[in-house]
């Protein structure tokens, strides 16, 4: 437990949830699909679409978020999303896909929720040094403030 202000305890507050919020960056919120099925679509838009590379992260049981190297627009970066979205068939990707529209930016959670701990990189692929390296800075960020205030990875 950290110390806080006055030196009382503080806590990190389960009813947060930290994420990354991106428009430039291609990021996939895959759930209920095996690991392989991820890394088929993952392997299948990066090429398709010369994302460069990515990572694969495990956010829960047969839950995976997937990040792509590659800077684009937010038009081509929700066009690719809805692309994933229509060919996968996955239900959980489209509802994902029209929040992020709505809010106009692309969000992943990188803190634990609920019963479900933090996102832990399973798979990387390719390059590694454009937006998947500010990602990475980020989450390692967001990790190191979740530590000072007590919270466990």
């Amino acid at each position: 437990m950290a110390l806080g202000v006055n030196g009382l305890s503080v806590k990190w507050s389960h009813h947060s949830i930290l994420g990354f919020t991106d428009s430039e960056t291609v990021m996939l919120d895959l759930d209920d699909m095996s690991f392989r099925s991820v890394k088929y679509w993952s392997l299948r838009t990066m090429n398709w679409f010369q994302l460069g590379g990515f990572i694969i992260l495990k956010s829960s049981d047969r839950c995976y978020h997937v990040v792509f190297n590659r800077k684009v627009s937010w038009t081509q970066n929700m066009s690719v999303v809805a692309w994933v979205s229509l060919l996968s068939h996955n239900k959980d990707l489209h509802r994902w896909l029209e929040m992020q529209c709505i809010k106009q930016a692309s969000t992943l959670r990188i803190g634990p929720k609920r019963q479900k701990p933090s996102p832990r990189i399973v798979y990387k692929y390719g390059e590694q040094n454009g937006q998947i390296e500010g990602f990475l800075k980020y989450r390692r960020m967001i990790k190191r403030i979740m530590k000072t205030m007590g919270e466990p990875d």
